[in-house]
């Protein structure tokens, strides 16, 4: 009799320039098989340096902060639903410096360390970054980018729908977030902190992370509802989360930082992994 498991591991090995992906099956009830997305995928870049990843199921979400949040900003209303329509696997942590170093064979970050999130990136050096990642996930059916803004929300929150991911109370927020208070105005190895409820750390605080999406100050007013990607241009990048010398509410789940592409030591990047199933295409939907 097959018994149900609770946590199946895509593991992803680095050889010689190619991937190889194991893909993992769950046991059903009836003691048959369904492949299935799952629940964490780690990428082996050599060395002992491994990616490791945390699967976010499709759902809908608040996006935004409501009116009865005085401390919210213009940019961040109004409140609007969105719906998420493909799963999608994020890093369980930034990404660091010796995964970096690994895939770019340098280190550009301002605070050094090598289990520190590497910082100092600029937008088009994570692309370059994803650039040389893909190479190596060619047929492997996945494909690694940065989340979108919405995405990045959405996986931040974990299905709260509070200031932070873990309610409202700014006196909290040491527990889950490296930020002006306790920083000591530098960066610190990833994960030290409280993950939030699907298991991603430092999702407040230590360094914002850039997005995929050009920014505008409007574009909740006429956003689509399923997945959407953010204006088609534009001068300034969205990077969320706060960092280390943010003040309480630059941390918030709704907070929107804006960036020109390029690099500062406060901003790095957590990685998105999406399966390339033709069966997992999102739905397509005008904007408002």
């Amino acid at each position: 009799m097959f018994r149900q498991v609770s946590r199946v591991v895509l593991l992803v090995l680095v050889a010689a320039g190619s991937l190889a992906v194991a893909v993992a099956e769950e046991p059903k009830a009836d003691g048959g098989k369904t492949k299935s997305q799952p629940k964490e995928l780690t990428v082996d870049l050599g060395k002992g340096i491994k990616l490791e990843m945390v699967l976010i199921p499709a759902g809908e979400f608040l996006m935004g902060s409501p009116d009865s949040d005085k401390s919210g900003r213009a940019d961040e209303r109004p409140q609007h639903r969105v719906r998420i329509t493909r799963p999608f696997y994020l890093g369980k942590y930034l990404v660091t410096q010796e995964q970096w170093q690994a895939v770019m064979g340098n280190n550009p970050s301002e605070f050094k360390g090598p289990k520190n999130p590497v910082d100092s990136v600029g937008w088009e050096d994570c692309r370059e970054f994803l650039k040389r990642l893909n190479k190596l996930f060619v047929h492997t059916g996945i494909k690694a980018s940065l989340p979108t803004e919405a995405q990045w929300e959405y996986a931040c929150r974990a299905g709260s729908t509070t200031r932070y991911f873990y309610g409202d109370e700014d006196a909290k927020l040491a527990e889950y977030a490296w930020f002006n208070e306790n920083s000591l105005e530098k960066t610190h190895p990833v994960g030290q902190k409280k993950p939030n409820a699907w298991g991603l750390y430092d999702m407040h605080g230590s360094l914002f992370q850039w997005c995929a999406d050009w920014y505008d100050g409007d574009y909740y007013k006429s956003s689509p509802t399923s997945d959407p990607c953010g204006p088609s241009s534009g001068s300034l990048h969205i990077d969320r989360g706060g960092c280390w010398n943010s003040l309480p509410r630059g941390c918030c789940s709704a907070f929107r930082h804006t960036n020109s592409p390029r690099p500062d030591h406060f901003i790095g990047l957590r990685l998105l992994v999406m399966r390339q199933d033709s069966t997992d295409e999102p739905t397509k939907e005008k904007p408002r």
